[in-house]
């Protein structure tokens, strides 16, 4: 799939979704189906107009063009958006970018996307344009809740990665740098690969978690994930992602893994000792290992 900043764009009719996406779950799915283009933003509408409410975010753009692309979308636009581009009225955003620079024959949005100056656009002003056909999708309901961006976070932020999973159609996955530790897990017989949570994106709430953990050579290993601040010892560190990484050897310091939780083993605890806490990880391993066996 293409990736194209909206200034680079190329003219040629397109069949265009438009969107946030953050997460690209199932309701944003059903937007997307049948588009070739999906139109999006970058950084997160929010940020720039009332930045003191930004959601922290579900994906970064190369994890949401990674989702986009398993859809079957040929090409993602991204807008580089910024306050110039916020005070556009929605009539111009029509006109420049869905016909002027996408050449839209075919437009897809939710029911509650708003666009343009003061979010005065909305599916209506598309549907009175009889440049393109436009498709406005209903919000999904599931188990009676309406699938969100916000109520995914909730979730992740809680701990329901299993249920978020379900609700995003993958796995919750977050991708960082593996930085060095105070190798403590080595001396316990559990290394673990440490990642920093980066404050602009969503962490899964303390405790520990089964997940696929994939290495920069692209191969898949289960691992047992710890979150949080380590109850048992004083490090004087801060919230840290560490995950064991079963039947790997090697040196992960300074390459990417990327890590997709299936599932909340337990919450974060303190034990009296260490022998009970190499006790409690050793059932930990076997409890990832048999969740990802099992792909839940």
């Amino acid at each position: 799939m293409k990736v194209t900043r909206l200034p680079d764009v190329e003219p040629r009719p397109r069949r265009v979704a438009v969107g946030t996406f953050d997460g690209v779950h199932l309701g944003h799915r059903q937007v997307i189906a049948g588009a070739d283009t999906v139109l999006t933003f970058e950084p997160h509408p929010t940020a720039v107009v009332l930045p003191e409410a930004a959601p922290r975010l579900l994906t970064d753009t190369k994890r949401k063009a990674k989702l986009v692309a398993s859809l079957g979308v040929q090409e993602l636009v991204v807008i580089p958006f910024d306050r110039a581009f916020a005070a556009r009225p929605a009539r111009r955003f029509v006109d420049d970018v869905l016909v002027g620079a996408l050449g839209a024959t075919h437009v897809s949005v939710g029911e509650n996307f708003r666009f343009g100056h003061k979010a005065q656009g909305d599916a209506e002003l598309l549907r009175a344009d009889d440049r393109f056909e436009t498709r406005v999708v209903q919000l999904l309901e599931v188990d009676g809740e309406i699938v969100s961006s916000s109520h995914i976070r909730g979730l992740v932020l809680g701990g329901a990665v299993e249920y978020a999973g379900r609700l995003l159609g993958d796995p919750f996955t977050l991708c960082d740098e593996v930085v060095a530790g105070d190798r403590r897990g080595r001396e316990l017989g559990y290394p673990t690969a440490n990642l920093v949570p980066d404050p602009a994106y969503v962490t899964p709430g303390h405790g520990v978690y089964a997940a696929l953990a994939t290495t920069a050579d692209g191969r898949t290993h289960a691992s047992a994930v710890s979150i949080g601040v380590r109850p048992t010892f004083e490090t004087g560190r801060g919230e840290l992602i560490e995950a064991h990484v079963l039947d790997f050897e090697g040196d992960l310091y300074g390459t990417p893994l990327e890590l997709a939780f299936l599932k909340r083993l337990r919450g974060e605890k303190r034990f009296g000792s260490v022998d009970a806490l190499v006790a409690q990880m050793a059932l930990d391993v076997e409890a990832a290992r048999s969740v990802c066996a099992r792909g839940t």
